[in-house]
């Protein structure tokens, strides 16, 4: 069904949108998105050792049960199949039967997710306030990602062979570890029909026009400032841009006295036309209309890749929903960071033969920004518009790749297409699995501890921030993004402290608000568990599960081959032997960040526990 990002009144449509919205939640895909929702949440609930649990013996091996407290007061026994992945961080793993209830004498599935928080939150402790938006988060998550399954199956894409921003979008089953994964709190339903990545509708953005008094901008140096005629006229086209100079003469002001940005539809109607109404009406901020080009939101929701002109810039842009553990907005001082960041990272890339050239590695520079400046606000009001009007350019892939190469997602590498097969099945049968998956790891690993043990950079490399380039199926080398907030360094881990470019600081309020949002640290572990968490944990740990399970390869190998792999490069490179040791990826515990413990505890300090390193060479693990 054709969409349009224009919220229509059509009858038509709004009766469309019911109807899928209807069908959906009466479809097999509700029930396995609840037992998926279910699954996630128990896993990192015991993972994180949030709550406790007790383990069947004999003929009820493999089954754990959980206790929790009724409202009437009677014991609240949750079932389920699990088994805990002691060659893969310690994880916990449910099996794919639903988990069961029994409180006296009614026993069944567990069917609420809301009734579970309730009836262990005596034992959790959680504050009341999180609790209750965290059931909320999960609610939410349960009807999204619902509606976008239905909606996969109803279509059964087959994305082989299909562009980078068709896989963005079909592959739609989001963090494979957090419980509210697709929470997007903020949305209703027609928005995420919208703008919800899954459904790929065209999107127009909206420009508006800032007055540089309230205006803090950044560029990198390879590109024109934003704000100039140059810069507008190449991301606008020059009949968009001389109709909003137009309007900007009409308006009687001086068009050089503002700058051009672009705002999400969604961030223009629900929040910017409050949040920041007082600098409507004194002509600070005026809206200029709907560009030409159309847009698609990737995984990230927030950041939209240009279909009409696909060599254009990506644009990151503030959208004040709370997606996962964080709200969507875009702080001032990272948007004046990315550009200088990505340079930084680009310099590195071009001076270094190692990434240059053996691991041609991609880095998607964050070429220019620009965000609205809310410090002259009182300070009542500067919760409600920090964040809320910013926008990052990102250089395109399909500008990066060479001849014959394609590129997919990370974290398409653990997907199933509608009847559960492994969107790499193909792949691997071509190519061997043990042929593949080692390919798979040079070009994934190599650039990433380069970084670190060269550099002492440590790159957020979870999932949506990497991306894979292969050839017909075969991994060749990896895309980098993400970089505003998405490193972490020591000076005194530094290799070359002196190459440091100036950065600006992270303001005490936004510290307040999110804990983890921080580049520069004086703790070396903070830096390596900074890597490990986002892309051992999550990239390679879901992989080596998921391997496991479709391909009956065990985890030992695959972190045998992890483990070799970094041996080898060690070996290579003994010149950076003072960040192997400040730096030590084999150590038996790494810290991981409790993503669900987020959710249920006020954020009083980081959510950081100790788990056991698939890296280590030996290692036991704890029964709590």
């Amino acid at each position: 069904m054709h969409r349009t990002n224009e919220r229509s009144e059509d009858l038509a449509l709004c009766e469309a949108d019911r109807k899928l919205y209807e069908e959906a939640l009466a479809s097999p895909c509700y029930t396995a998105v609840r037992r998926r929702i279910f699954r996630q949440l128990i896993q990192s609930l015991l993972f994180e050792q949030v709550i406790g649990w007790t383990e069947g013996s004999g003929d009820q091996e493999g089954n754990w049960t959980i206790e929790g407290v009724s409202a009437d007061q009677k014991p609240a026994i949750y079932t389920f199949q699990a088994e805990r992945r002691i060659h893969n961080f310690g994880r916990i793993q449910l099996g794919k039967h639903p988990v069961m209830r029994e409180c006296g004498e009614v026993a069944g599935e567990a069917d609420s997710l809301a009734l579970f928080l309730a009836e262990i939150a005596p034992i959790i402790e959680a504050d009341p306030g999180r609790l209750s938006h965290f059931a909320i988060e999960l609610e939410q998550t349960l009807i999204n990602d619902t509606v976008a399954q239905y909606k996969r199956h109803q279509e059964k894409q087959d994305l082989h062979g299909l562009a980078f921003e068709e896989w963005e979008s079909g592959v739609m089953d989001g963090h494979p570890y957090h419980p509210s994964y697709k929470s997007r709190i903020g949305f209703d339903i027609a928005d995420q029909l919208l703008y919800g990545p899954e459904f790929a509708a065209p999107i127009r953005l909206l420009w508006v026009a800032l007055h540089r008094k309230a205006a803090r901008t950044s560029h990198s140096s390879r590109y024109a400032v934003p704000g100039t005629a140059q810069w507008n006229q190449a991301r606008l086209g020059e009949s968009a841009f001389a109709r909003f100079v137009e309007k900007l003469q009409k308006a009687g002001v001086s068009p050089d006295d503002y700058i051009m940005l672009p705002v999400h539809p969604w961030q223009w109607r629900e929040t910017i036309t409050s949040a920041l109404a007082a600098d409507i009406q004194r002509r600070t901020l005026i809206m200029l209309g709907s560009s030409e080009d159309r847009y698609t939101a990737q995984q990230s929701i927030r950041t939209l890749a240009n279909r009409t002109a696909v060599s254009e810039p990506n644009v990151k842009l503030s959208l004040s929903i709370l997606n996962t553990s964080t709200s969507r907005v875009l702080a001032p001082h990272t948007v004046e960071n990315a550009p200088i960041i990505s340079d930084w990272l680009a310099g590195i890339v071009r001076e270094d033969a190692y990434l240059r050239d053996e691991c041609n590695v991609i880095v998607l520079a964050e070429i220019a920004g620009v965000a609205y400046d809310s410090s002259h606000l009182p300070e009542l009001l500067q919760s409600r518009a920090y964040g809320t009007l910013s926008c990052i350019w990102r250089e395109s892939l399909h500008e990066r790749l060479a001849t014959g190469e394609s590129a997919v997602p990370y974290n398409a590498l653990c997907a199933v297409d509608t009847e559960g097969e492994p969107l790499i099945a193909l792949w691997i049968k071509r190519f061997g699995l043990a042929h593949w998956l080692d390919e798979l790891l040079k070009a994934s690993i190599s650039p990433i501890i380069h970084f670190l043990y060269g550099y002492g950079i440590a790159l957020e490399s979870h999932a949506q921030n990497m991306m894979l380039i292969h050839r017909d199926g075969l991994p060749v080398r990896v895309a980098l993004k993400d970089f505003h907030d998405g490193i972490r360094f020591a000076e005194a881990g530094l290799a070359s402290p002196a190459d440091l470019p100036k950065l600006h600081h992270t303001p005490e309020y936004h510290q307040r608000v999110n804990r983890n949002s921080f580049l520069v640290t004086t703790d070396l572990d903070a830096v390596r568990d900074f890597v490990h968490d986002a892309f051992f944990f999550i990239n390679l740990g879901e992989l080596a599960l998921f391997l496991r399970e479709h391909f009956n390869f065990e985890e030992q190998t695959f972190w045998q081959m992890v483990r070799q792999l970094i041996n080898r490069y060690q070996e290579r490179f003994p010149e950076h032997s003072l960040r192997y040791s400040q730096f030590q990826l084999f150590d038996t515990k790494i810290g991981v960040e409790k993503l669900t413990a987020r959710r249920l505890y006020p954020d009083t300090e980081l959510q950081i526990h100790s788990v056991e390193n698939p890296l280590a060479a030996e290692y036991t693990i704890q029964v709590v």
